[in-house]
């Protein structure tokens, strides 16, 4: 039980099914974790304890019957607090929602509950998910447990420090602009986002609560510590979401490569439009290094039909589109009357873009995709960089599209942050995120592992071999 909070979920389900230890032991062995470890990191900002310990008395009462069991059975996890837990409050970081508490769970949350999973508590964000970095006025900020000076990322920071701490097995993110891709990276666990469509986000907010719209580029997907418990929750999580869950299924192809002798590789690693640092440069070559001794071939020149710089301005501008659905129509207005040439302006009139200007990006984002698809015909996975640098310090300046980020000793706008979140998610494609290794100061540095549309068992498998080459997650001092 010492290294209980070190388990993969898999291992305790297991012993949970086995009866080596309790739903109930295993519950209150993360709470007190979380109560003697998490202060000066706060990414647990809510609990949900009196339905928690009720589920897991009732999760052992069912291994004591011989019930039949899910694959999560009586393991406990946090969510974060942008997915709605029925009695439990979720504000999605905002002020205005301090005090609500849904009466159902979001439709990935009742899939981990029906699996036999135990959420107990809900992790920190951004306000409205609408950051890489995680603060907000209603739970403060969270810090990375391998430098508290620094980010953990965002939107799924908590998750990620949560992750980091051992505070929990598994959790569940979103990603928009790499919001699980992002907090993997900076805090070194993994995340996988999925294909966009295959797993329902009903009851996530933003929307407001009672939206039925599900956003554009937006999915939610796992994050763990290893990539067997990333496929599990996959598995649990995918499905039809309301409106075809009458007829639609879903079968993911099998890997196309068990191995690296058989797996096609791709990888992208620095680019003239958004630079990436020494560090990550050194650590990704470490890696490429290590698959090619381990037996591995990877075209280090290859590139699908198009630039990074075109996948970027496509991604930026309907990924702006995509956040303004919240904004009134005299926002809006305001907004497309800017003539301000920074990045700030650029945004502001990319969120208040026409639906005719809309419509042409979006057929430049199908362009795009069907050029991933022809790559994808003579490669199986691309790897790429998450972000230019690793873990950036806190920086809570607004408007968040005026901020600037030191890479390299050259301040750079903040959105270069994203320019290589965009590919994939224009793309519309799964992307798997892992340790790499260590960067500058040991923070950790993770790479991006991009495959065809609803290949994501193939994504998953190369992130397990490059995985077990680069020595999964590091654990944090703080975590002891």
């Amino acid at each position: 039980m010492t290294d209980l909070h070190w388990w993969s979920a898999i291992d305790m389900a297991a012993a949970i099914r086995g009866r080596e230890v309790s739903a109930s032991e295993a519950l209150e062995h993360f709470v007190t974790r979380i109560e003697a470890l998490d202060g000066p990191i706060n990414a647990v900002v809510c609990w949900d304890l009196e339905r928690a310990r009720r589920s897991a008395r009732d999760a052992d009462d069912a291994v004591a019957r011989g019930d039949q069991l899910g694959p999560l059975h009586g393991v406990p996890m946090t969510l974060k607090d942008s997915f709605q837990t029925e009695g439990c409050t979720t504000t999605s970081g905002s002020p205005d929602l301090a005090d609500y508490v849904p009466q159902a769970d979001a439709w990935p949350v009742a899939r981990l509950r029906e699996a036999g999973a135990i959420p107990f508590a809900k992790t920190n964000l951004p306000i409205f998910a609408g950051d890489i970095q995680s603060f907000n006025e209603v739970y403060g900020t969270t810090n990375n447990p391998h430098d508290v000076t620094l980010t953990p990322g965002g939107s799924s920071g908590g998750s990620s420090a949560a992750l980091a701490m051992g505070f929990t097995p598994l959790e569940l993110g979103s990603d928009i602009g790499g919001s699980i891709r992002v907090p993997a990276h900076y805090s070194g666990v993994m995340g996988h986002k999925p294909s966009y469509g295959i797993v329902p986000a009903h009851g996530q907010i933003p929307g407001l609560p009672g939206t039925l719209t599900q956003a554009d580029l937006a999915v939610c997907g796992p994050m763990a510590r290893s990539v067997g418990d990333l496929e599990l929750e996959l598995d649990v999580i995918v499905g039809p979401d309301r409106w075809s869950q009458s007829a639609w299924r879903l079968e993911l192809p099998a890997p196309r490569a068990l191995d690296f002798h058989g797996l096609r590789i791709a990888a992208w690693l620095d680019d003239d439009y958004c630079r990436v640092d020494a560090s990550t440069t050194a650590v990704l070559a470490e890696m490429v290094a290590a698959i090619e001794s381990a037996g591995g071939t990877v075209d280090i020149a290859a590139r699908p039909d198009f630039t990074l710089e075109k996948a970027d301005t496509v991604f930026q501008r309907l990924l702006m589109a995509a956040l303004s659905g919240e904004y009134s129509h005299s926002m809006i207005e305001e907004l497309a009357a800017t003539d301000d040439s920074t990045p700030i302006g650029v945004s502001q009139r990319a969120a208040a873009m026409r639906h005719r200007e809309w419509l042409a990006h979006n057929e430049r984002r199908l362009q795009l995709r069907e050029r991933w698809r022809q790559f994808f015909e003579q490669f199986d996975v691309m790897l790429m960089p998450v972000q230019p640098r690793g873990a950036i310090p806190h920086d809570q300046s607004q408007p968040q599209w005026g901020r600037s980020v030191n890479i390299d000793g050259v301040m750079r706008p903040y959105l270069d942050l994203f320019g290589w979140t965009g590919p994939a998610g224009a793309g519309c494609l799964p992307a798997t995120v892992v340790p790499a290794g260590l960067g500058d100061g040991g923070l950790p540095i993770g790479v991006q592992i991009v495959g065809p549309y609803l290949h994501d068992r193939t994504t998953l498998q190369a992130a397990r071999l490059i995985s077990e080459l680069c020595g999964g997650c590091p654990r944090p001092a703080l975590a002891g």
